[in-house]
């Protein structure tokens, strides 16, 4: 890992330990997993403001609707035109679908410090005390497969909060856009990346996806 990131893993590491220090006479050998979930909420709750950005970009794409359907219906087998005409519909209404992927993109350096935090044996000159924490007895720095059962049960719920998350955005998706059956699916990714990544960062994942779909349930009511 390359000098530059020492100091986020480290604060991280120093912030996770210490709620994981104070949870323990309330959550017990749960502690860790519930510094995880704490830690998650926090990010969370910094990144509220670029959630409600997303949540008004997605109504103001909304109220373009009949817009777009016209557009569709005039240019929708000259795609590099339908795209065009969709980029200038865009930038005359001020909206952008850049705006939509804000919280997720902010996210991304949260979950990579996760993913070192429980990956890196050694931070700020000495041993990761968090590695040898555990979740139901399988330790949380343990990656992908290796951490089954549990990495199961993960990935089970997280196939849920997918499901539930496609379900509310059908509501507001126009599934005739180009890429949009493609797209309804993404939420799904999150299960295979449990595959791949640390219990640790895959009990992050199951955390920050349930956040989003109750919050996006608020935000656009």
């Amino acid at each position: 890992m390359p000098e530059i990131f020492d100091v986020p893993v480290a604060g991280a590491y120093h912030l996770v330990h210490w709620l994981a220090s104070a949870t323990e006479p309330l959550t017990g050998s749960f502690a860790a997993a519930a510094a995880i979930v704490l830690f998650t909420v926090a990010v969370r709750l910094l990144l509220v403001p670029f959630a409600r950005a997303a949540a008004r970009g997605q109504q103001a794409r909304g109220a373009l609707a009949p817009e777009i359907r016209k557009l569709q219906e005039k240019h929708g087998k000259n795609r590099e035109k339908l795209a065009a005409e969709m980029a200038k519909l865009q930038q005359e209404s001020g909206t952008s679908m850049f705006v939509g992927c804000l919280p997720m993109l902010a996210q991304l350096p949260f979950f990579w410090v996760m993913y070192h935090l429980f990956s890196t044996a050694v931070i700020s000159g000495a041993p990761n005390a968090l590695l040898g924490s555990t979740l139901f007895g399988i330790t949380l720095g343990v990656h992908g497969l290796a951490a089954a059962p549990v990495v199961f049960v993960v990935a089970g719920l997280l196939a849920v909060v997918a499901w539930f998350s496609i379900r509310r955005q059908d509501r507001q998706r126009n599934l005739t856009a180009p890429g949009a059956r493609f797209l309804r699916l993404l939420p799904y990714g999150t299960v295979a990346v449990t595959a791949f990544v640390p219990l640790a960062a895959s009990l992050y994942l199951l955390t920050t996806t349930t956040w989003t779909v109750v919050e996006r349930a608020i935000l656009n009511r």
